[in-house]
């Protein structure tokens, strides 16, 4: 029995080190018409903390909308043309000429009340940078273990995809894909399948080099219970978390919007630095 109980204290301090994170002695204030957020950032992506915190003492944010917001998914600001984008204008699009290495963190996930950075899609932007700039705040939803199953195929079939689409730029990817295209114009059916299965042999082969995506414990306590979006896990830099405010998150995402996701009255923001 002692053995016993050593071994399940030695597997608590595992996964309490595993999903411990290090919040910053810094405190982020997010003033909007619906009431204020208070944020931590995390010590375990130092490169998406010193850039926004970089930001937040230049004043990049004031007068900033939250240009996105999906009720029980998140809210998203940080487009510097937002600043004085007119009713119905199209945001998202606005940069500042530079991106943020991803900073994955498997004990970082998109719980509800989490900070993460926005990026574009992996077809324009493989290495899934992230925008330096605009941000989301996690609203998410309590999900069931059905759910959770879908998501984890979901992860899956976006890895393999990925790999796919590594693989046929690679000089074999291209001459295969060059052999079926000629095949194609010769109308030489079966030849076209056999090299067809040997591109999709080839993208398995590389898709099986990374182990196939499984939930852990923490997050499956942590999404059945709080709530969050697990789709995102892995392939978004979380790098902080509302330590106040909640609320306010909830009665954002609720507000009407455009076709866009664009709230109809604007929601402006103002961040600062506070201790």
């Amino acid at each position: 029995m002692q053995n016993f109980i050593s071994l399940l204290l030695v597997l608590s301090g595992f996964w309490s080190s595993l999903n411990s994170q290090t919040l910053s002695k810094e405190t982020i204030l997010i003033e909007t018409a619906y009431g204020n957020i208070k944020l931590k950032l995390y010590e375990e992506t130092p490169l998406h903390k010193a850039n926004f915190l970089k930001l937040v003492k230049e004043h990049y944010f004031d007068s900033l909308l939250f240009h996105r917001v999906i009720n029980n998914f998140m809210i998203q600001g940080g487009d510097h043309l937002s600043k004085y984008a007119k009713p119905g204008d199209s945001l998202g699009h606005g940069e500042i000429g530079y991106t943020l290495p991803a900073e994955f963190n498997r004990a970082l996930i998109h719980k509800k009340g989490r900070l993460a950075a926005a990026r574009d899609g992996d077809d324009v932007n493989p290495r899934q940078e992230s925008s330096p700039s605009q941000f989301y705040i996690v609203m998410g939803k309590v999900r069931t273990m059905e759910d959770l199953k879908k998501y984890e195929e979901r992860i899956n079939k976006t890895h393999y995809t990925r790999c796919g689409r590594e693989f046929m730029k690679t000089e074999e990817g291209v001459r295969l894909n060059q052999i079926q295209a000629r095949l194609k114009n010769e109308n030489k059916t079966d030849s076209v399948a056999l090299v067809t299965a040997q591109i999709e042999s080839a993208i398995q082969a590389e898709h099986l080099k990374t182990q196939e995506y499984k939930f852990d414990k923490h997050q499956v306590d942590t999404y059945t219970t709080v709530g969050g979006t697990p789709h995102l896990d892995g392939t978004y830099t979380v790098f902080g978390e509302v330590i106040e405010g909640l609320e306010v998150i909830d009665k954002i995402a609720g507000v009407k919007t455009d076709k866009r996701d664009r709230p109809l009255t604007d929601i402006r923001m103002k961040i600062s630095l506070i201790r």
